[in-house]
């Protein structure tokens, strides 16, 4: 089967700098859209893995190349923005950390190793999410066959809907972005798309595990200035009190959520923990609101 070409950049090298840009920017306005179509896919997943993760389970990205550092961007970014451990999400990627900065295109063909890393970090009680734009590259599939045979969770996100990551998978996720610009240059259409839908997925699944209330990030580490002032802004647009009052209450806590409650609630900083405590950290249950 051959790869399909994008009829409106045969002539790319041709064009002017802006109508390249005009190309490139009509393109991707075509991914969003692919997205949204799958969002039930997406959203069955949320809840497979919201439920593992609250049962002691971690979430594994898995993928070679763009794609694996897609998925380590994601990883990267939750911890500093939900307070999580950095063990809770971790990125398998082809040809380990070197891979990260480095090109290692031969390692996406060692189906062994990634074996061997689902062996060594996976367990059953956690997911597995494999992304690969064409669905075959055999580090991912092989990893998500893996992680299937031990009892983990998988989730598939391609852009092939008869690919393995597409139906090998607990919950495939299929986004069929169309040709690239640049012929097979998957970083691209197929990049973005992936960047969206981790982005969802990570952003859903922090939510539902009570990582936030309202649209605050209220489990958000405050280790900087620019962080601190956020945190007792949050405070003060979930209590209502005045800027002072939450930055007292912050410096006296040294926790949002802790903050929001001994305010809401009246009570003192010591009570607020053990009230948070006796509900596992959720703040809307604490409020009743």
């Amino acid at each position: 089967m051959k790869t399909p070409r994008l009829e409106a950049s045969l002539r790319i090298d041709t064009m002017t700098g802006e109508d390249i840009v005009r190309l490139i920017n009509a393109q991707d306005r075509l991914v969003p859209e692919a997205v949204g179509a799958a969002t039930v896919q997406i959203a069955r997943a949320v809840e497979a893995i919201t439920d593992r993760l609250s049962n002691h389970g971690r979430m594994f990205y898995v993928g070679a190349g763009t794609s694996g550092r897609i998925a380590m961007l994601d990883a990267s970014e939750l911890p500093p923005t939900y307070g999580i451990d950095p063990s809770l999400v971790q990125v398998i990627m082809a040809g380990g950390e070197r891979a990260f900065q480095s090109a290692a295109e031969g390692a996406e063909d060692d189906d062994e190793a990634a074996i061997a890393e689902i062996n060594a970090r996976v367990k059953p009680e956690d997911c597995v999410i494999g992304v690969a734009a064409s669905g075959t590259t055999p580090f991912t599939v092989a990893a998500v066959r893996r992680a299937n045979m031990i009892g983990a969770l998988t989730v598939g996100i391609t852009s092939a809907s008869s690919s393995p990551l597409a139906q090998e998978p607990d919950f495939p996720i299929v986004v069929e972005t169309g040709p690239e610009v640049i012929l097979g240059s998957s970083r691209m259409k197929s990049g973005t798309a992936q960047k969206l839908i981790l982005n969802t997925i990570s952003t859903a699944v922090m939510i539902r595990l009570g990582k936030v209330y309202s649209n605050l990030m209220v489990e958000m580490p405050a280790t900087n200035e620019k962080l601190r002032n956020r945190s007792v802004l949050m405070i003060e647009l979930a209590t209502g009190v005045d800027r002072s009052t939450a930055a007292r209450l912050f410096a006296e806590c040294g926790n949002i959520k802790q903050s929001i409650v001994a305010a809401r609630k009246k009570v003192s900083t010591l009570e607020a923990r053990s009230l948070l405590d006796r509900h596992g950290g959720r703040l809307r249950e604490v409020l009743g609101d």
